[in-house]
């Protein structure tokens, strides 16, 4: 099937999804898991299709700053649709179905160098498939601080807003929040050791920025986690946490691509 017919099949799935969830949130329509896994699940399919024939190329995988994007946010999704089959999450897909639908067009419409990593690269693969999973979850993890923070705005200024109406409580909305970051930083850990294990060079020049980011964001977590357990953090104070881990860990993960990539067209 062509890239491009993948690609519109996608986007729609994504849209009508969308708008299903905007018009469940604003009280037009019941909500329904079964259709809500559907359209998923299909969107899913359409957008998998689309990273096997632009992600993997033959002898390996190309990683280049708008494709590995396009795999990030399958693994958004995925994890978010696992997720909603027992968790209050169905409000995450208002920001994780955007995220998914503009990291396609964004690859359709630019092109960036290469950049391959071999698939006999067993131990680089693993450590790739750590950190994206690591970062797939903490997107989730951002979208729920941003609705944990206005959520805590609204309870002061207008209880009977319709976010406070459609949002689960508050403490299952922090609860869902530290569950996330908990599972994140388990997985950020795990890509730290098998980059050190497998990695010849943590701190090679196209390395450095990623690793040093990498840490901080994993120390601001960590901060995160001794503060809710020891200090009793919650609400707005967690929810700048994890956005500040978030930022790092985006500045880890897309800051070295974005220069060398887009700016000096260098591939790899």
């Amino acid at each position: 099937m062509g890239t491009l017919i993948l690609a519109v099949t996608a986007l729609f799935l994504y849209s009508v999804g969308t708008a299903l969830q905007a018009l469940h949130f604003r009280g037009r329509v019941q909500s329904n898991l079964a259709i809500t896994t559907l359209i998923g699940i299909l969107a899913l399919i359409g957008h998998g299709l689309l990273i096997a024939q632009t992600v993997h190329m033959d002898g390996g995988f190309d990683l280049s700053f708008f494709k590995s994007s396009v795999l990030i946010s399958w693994l958004i999704v995925f994890l978010l649709l696992g997720l909603n089959l027992t968790k209050p999450v169905a409000s995450l897909f208002l920001g994780a179905y955007p995220i998914a639908a503009l990291t396609i067009v964004m690859m359709l419409i630019t092109h960036t160098p290469s950049r391959l990593v071999p698939d006999q690269s067993y131990g680089m693969l693993s450590h790739i498939a750590l950190s994206v999973t690591a970062y797939s979850l903490f997107t989730l993890a951002a979208i729920q601080a941003v609705l944990l923070y206005f959520q805590n705005r609204q309870l002061k200024h207008n209880y009977n807003s319709l976010l406070i109406r459609n949002l689960p409580p508050l403490q299952t909305m922090e609860s869902l929040l530290f569950e996330m970051v908990w599972a994140g930083v388990v997985l950020l850990v795990l890509a730290i050791v098998t980059g050190a294990v497998f990695i010849e060079d943590l701190f090679a020049q196209d390395l450095a920025h990623k690793t040093l980011f990498s840490m901080l964001s994993l120390m601001v977590f960590i901060g995160l986690l001794v503060g809710r357990y020891t200090k009793g953090w919650r609400g707005m104070t967690a929810s700048r946490w994890t956005l500040a881990g978030c930022a790092l860990l985006m500045l880890a993960f897309y800051g070295s691509k974005f220069v060398l990539e887009l700016l000096f067209q260098r591939g790899g």
